[in-house]
């Protein structure tokens, strides 16, 4: 529908799809638009926890959630959908005798979740007559009444539908008046109120936010019928409304990212209409070794495919094997010590506090405070992403707190936590890099990519590729995608920008595990330089 039909319906269609889900009652009808009430909370948490501990549980942690989800999809001038979900339920884990067992329930009642939490208790005793050793579990302290809320002014889910349908039809009329034949654009917007309780003595209140506002511009030659795109440059973030609230005048104009603190979208519209038109006549890349200068909006997913995944722990010792794959980074790499991943140039760390990032909430989902830690030191392997009850493996005592689930009906696990690159410690700008650089390929943006099962061979595409030569910018390229080992590429790299460019990229899909599970993650880097890196044409064989 247009947009003034759309706007005289969507109030009444806004307010009947946020009421939340019928059926069993919430804790005696004690639910309200902005969740339950934390004192009802923790009676509910209370139940389930002394149900576990009289059943013999040595342990018991359980979470309640509230999920919101509202997504606005558009195409050119036009709505094309509104959706909001709820989702409401509770998830109780324990060990019995030496061994995890778990249920869930969407019965928010005193009598539902003990009944949940007695399954929960059965399960684990069955369980425990098959599994060889039992659960190691890393000291917790309690932390008593806490909570931890996404830093953020505006609430997205409060903003009203109109001023969200009005902020994404300026966005396609920019991209059409500026040259583009279709563009699809939307908003997802994530509300996660947590709260979770464990034997250990903590009772965690935790409102998380989360926002993604994506678009496609698609130029056609209606000469020869070719077509190209150019997806949003825009990031996924943990922050409130007010990330949309960026100004160009504010920025700088030019191939750099419209986005750090705040994000233009009207203003990355133009320029994505802009520069799908001028990928119809660029020149088709010749195959080569060149040096890659990468912007932070495409080296994100590098980080994440060729670091995130293989050093999670589990992934290393085979738990996903049937599933996602191993990893070529293994346990003896780690234990010698002397394993380079990288340069000496390569720090990489993990982390679930970066202001923004995806991956930031206070507390894991096993009532953990969340840090960061080292991955790679100089260029060494120092450490991988591990839990509750898997450090004990590594010889450590602490979880690193990147446990998570995605829904109060999911088991958490370990998942990964934002991953990101340092900047250099000495000034360096993009403009300088590049300046340094005789034959090379200027990459922003992400596109398709594809690594092996252990998480080692790889080639990544992205979005705009400019050809470098002799420090200079001479033009776009198209068809361009790099490959590599994890190992090759990451010793390669030679530059990277200082702080002043650090900016943070991720998905609000990292999938893993059977039955799977999503999570949003971050992973933050400046602008850097990979040298003698073999990039394919992948389009055509070139004389």
């Amino acid at each position: 529908m247009d947009r003034r039909k759309f706007l005289q319906l969507g109030g009444a269609g806004l307010g009947i799809g946020m009421l939340p889900l019928s059926g069993h009652v919430v804790a005696e009808n004690q639910l309200t638009f902005s969740g339950i009430d934390t004192a009802v909370k923790k009676e509910l948490a209370d139940t389930a926890l002394n149900t576990a501990t009289k059943m013999g549980a040595t342990y018991a942690d359980v979470r309640i959630g509230r999920y919101l989800n509202q997504y606005v999809v558009t195409r050119e001038m036009k709505v094309q959908n509104v959706v909001n979900t709820e989702s409401i339920g509770m998830g109780v884990r324990v060990i019995a005798k030496g061994t995890w067992g778990f249920a869930a329930t969407n019965d928010m009642t005193v009598d539902g979740i003990a009944r949940a939490t007695a399954k929960a208790v059965a399960t684990a005793k069955a369980n425990a007559k098959y599994q060889g050793e039992p659960v190691q579990l890393a000291a917790q302290k309690g932390y008593g009444e806490v909570s931890w809320r996404t830093p953020l002014q505006k609430n997205a889910m409060e903003i009203p539908l109109a001023e969200k349908v009005d902020l994404l039809m300026t966005v396609n009329e920019a991209a059409l008046e500026a040259g583009a034949n279709f563009i699809n654009s939307m908003l997802y917007l994530v509300n996660e109120q947590k709260y979770f309780a464990s034997t250990d003595g903590s009772y965690i209140d935790q409102d998380v936010h989360r926002l993604w506002a994506p678009f496609t511009v698609t130029a056609v030659d209606k000469e020869t019928g070719g077509f190209r795109t150019r997806d949003g440059l825009g990031q996924p973030v943990g922050r409130g409304f007010e990330y949309l609230d960026g100004r160009a005048e504010d920025k700088v104009k030019s191939q750099t990212v419209l986005y750090r603190d705040s994000y233009d979208m009207v203003e990355d519209a133009r320029l994505a209409a802009e520069q799908a038109r001028e990928k119809l006549s660029a020149k088709s890349v010749q195959p080569g070794k060149y040096d890659l200068v990468l912007d932070p909006s495409h080296l994100w997913l590098t980080i994440h495919e060729s670091v995130g995944h293989p050093l999670e722990l589990d992934r290393v010792l085979g738990y996903e094997a049937n599933f996602a794959g191993t990893s070529f980074a293994t346990i003896d790499k780690w234990r010698s010590g002397k394993f380079k991943y990288g340069s000496d140039k390569v720090n990489l760390f993990a982390d679930k506090i970066q202001p923004g990032s995806l991956g930031a909430v206070g507390y894991d989902d096993e009532g953990v405070k969340t840090r960061n830690w080292d991955l790679v030191k100089e260029g060494v392997l120092v450490n991988y992403q591990a839990i509750r009850d898997q450090v004990h493996m590594l010889g450590q005592k602490e979880s690193h707190g990147c446990c998570y689930a995605d829904s109060w009906s999911s088991v958490q696990f370990q998942r990964m936590p934002n991953v990101s690159l340092l900047p250099g410690t000495d000034e360096l700008s993009v403009k300088e890099m590049i300046k340094d650089v005789e034959k090379g390929i200027y990459i922003i943006g992400d596109g398709s990519f594809s690594i092996d099962q252990q998480r080692y061979n790889f080639q990544f595409g992205g979005q705009l590729f400019y050809e470098i030569e002799n420090g200079e910018i001479t033009g776009m390229l198209e068809d361009v995608a790099y490959q590599s080992n994890t190992q090759e590429f990451w010793n390669s790299c030679s530059q990277i920008c200082d702080k002043r460019d650090y900016r943070l990229g991720g998905s609000f899909f990292d999938g893993k595990g059977q039955p799977s599970q999503v999570s949003a993650v971050s992973h933050g880097s400046a602008t850097a330089r990979f040298d003698n890196v073999n990039v394919i044409n992948t389009k055509r064989k070139l004389g």
